[in-house]
């Protein structure tokens, strides 16, 4: 995980998973819009996975 991707992943969580597939990006986006850490927390595992 680069640092950029990190800080995406706090500040716009689905931004910062949009190239890992339309599904990540809709389950973040989702997670998002319930609530900020639920976004920041799937944003944070699925980029942890891709590397």
């Amino acid at each position: 995980m680069s640092l950029l991707r990190v800080l995406l992943a706090i500040f716009f969580p689905p931004l910062a998973v949009i190239d890992q597939g339309c599904g990540s990006f809709l389950v973040v986006l989702l997670l998002t819009l319930c609530g900020w850490v639920p976004g920041v927390i799937g944003a944070l595992v699925i980029l942890n996975k891709a590397y």
